[in-house]
């Protein structure tokens, strides 16, 4: 029976990545660059000062009203930098070829354009819950967008992919990451580990909002500081391949037969649809699932909120993905045939040693941890939506127990089901968003006309 359904999801992920996510995520990336005047480009800068400079604003701590700005960026991008940046890229890369990395690269640029008409939804339709929290995310814009049955069935359908999909499933493959890597690098029994984060997780998932927000916001500058010094000891190590590492990229995306050490029987539309999908399931842009995160932002027009969206997407494909691609590539190990976070491992021991199985293990466990509680947090709100908030502590103990099954032992099936219900989302979080297009330049314009002429 495992089997059965494993070949049933995997056909059905396969055909999704390879045809409706390309469709849907460039159409809708292009279509929004588009009509909201290249704003990944012109609204660049602004989304940087809002990062950083809100990285050291005090006292604007999370609650029942909601996040600071930079807190719901650090849960997005905790959510955001999982095991895909180490793992999936090193996938995308021992299949496609180094010319994935290119297409990944075309994907989040894309992608920054429709995260921050994510973001702005988000904002738009956001709501004060019964249990008197701020909460928001693609079911009320979904709402929002398709009035009637018809918009509360795909709302529905939305919400429990999701809560399938990243809380419970996607947390149970995060733990596996971590308890495996750890079991690599340091002998420690995947179950021990399972039973650390499981008690880890359910500290800060039962400390609420305010929690998350507080150690989102610690581990994502640590995690991405240390993972950036890491990588580029190794990149610069091995400074003399830089200019060969683009050139494979750049190359291999249209001629992959023609670069030397590329992936076996690597072409373009293997290049293209490994790009885009691992692409997807590391930024997540177009998925529907940061926009729980942005939704609870204090700004003070939704607008602001979509310029920090776009830097998260930045951050994570743009910065940290490509650290790991040139870290593969400069070292030349994609053909030793390894993939997912052993390619990764094997790169970083080619200068780190047995050091390089300690470092992946260190991040993946930042990477992971950080994911389990960005997506436990999305999961959140749309358990209060189907059941309310009471429902919130069962969930908790749920995800918590799925934390440690997950650590024990790597079920294909769980895997298979999870990028399966990651492309579903996709599809009502989309639909959402072409239908509100009107929606979103009004409040685009809104903000450039009236209220940033206005100095607020």
């Amino acid at each position: 029976m495992e089997a059965m359904l494993n070949n049933i999801f995997s056909t059905l992920g396969s055909y999704l990545s390879n045809y409706i996510l390309i469709v849907a995520l460039l159409g809708g990336g292009i279509w929004f660059t588009v009509k909201l005047g290249f704003i990944q480009v012109k609204g660049f800068g602004e989304g940087m000062r809002r990062t950083f400079g809100g990285m050291f604003k005090k006292g604007d701590k999370a609650g029942a009203d909601g996040m600071s700005s930079f807190q719901a960026l650090a849960t997005a991008i905790a959510a955001q930098v999982g095991t895909g940046n180490i793992a999936g890229a090193a996938t995308a890369l021992a299949i496609g070829g180094p010319g994935a990395i290119f297409w990944m690269w075309i994907a989040a640029f894309l992608g920054m354009a429709t995260i921050y008409a994510e973001a702005i939804m988000a904002q738009k339709y956001k709501q004060v819950g019964a249990d008197g929290e701020v909460t928001g995310g693609p079911v009320y814009y979904i709402r929002a967008a398709f009035t009637g049955t018809f918009g509360k069935v795909l709302a529905g359908i939305f919400a429990v992919l999701i809560t399938l999909a990243l809380g419970f499933m996607g947390n149970a493959v995060q733990s596996n990451s971590i308890a495996a890597a750890f079991n690599t690098a340091f002998g420690v029994p995947q179950w021990i580990m399972g039973v650390i984060l499981a008690a880890l997780a359910l500290f800060v998932f039962l400390g609420g909002t305010g929690r998350i927000a507080k150690i989102t916001e610690l581990i994502v500058p640590v995690m991405a500081a240390f993972y950036i010094v890491g990588s580029l000891i190794v990149i610069l190590y091995n400074f003399k391949e830089i200019p060969y590492a683009f050139h494979a990229i750049i190359v291999g995306a249209f001629a992959p037969s023609s670069i030397v050490g590329g992936a076996a029987g690597a072409t373009v539309k293997l290049a293209l649809t490994k790009g885009v999908a691992r692409g997807l399931f590391s930024n997540e842009a177009g998925m529907g699932s940061t926009p729980h995160a942005h939704a609870v932002a204090k700004v003070n027009h939704p607008v602001e909120q979509g310029f920090v969206a776009m830097i998260g997407v930045f951050i994570d494909t743009f910065v940290i993905l490509n650290l790991t691609a040139l870290v593969i590539i400069t070292t030349h190990s994609i053909p030793t045939g390894k993939t997912g976070a052993e390619l990764s491992q094997y790169a970083f021991s080619t200068l780190y040693g047995k050091g390089g199985d300690i470092f992946i293990a260190v991040c993946m466990f930042f990477f992971a941890f950080s994911t389990i509680l960005g997506w436990y947090f999305f999961g959140q709100a749309n358990i209060k939506y189907l059941f309310g908030a009471k429902a919130v502590k069962v969930y908790s103990v749920i995800v918590a127990v799925c934390v440690f099954l997950g650590s024990l032992a790597e079920v294909e099936l769980v895997w298979t089901m999870q990028d399966t219900f990651n492309s579903l989302m996709v599809i009502p979080n989309i639909l959402a968003l072409f239908a509100l297009s009107g929606v979103i330049r009004k409040v685009h314009d809104d903000y450039f006309q009236n209220f940033k002429k206005q100095g607020k």
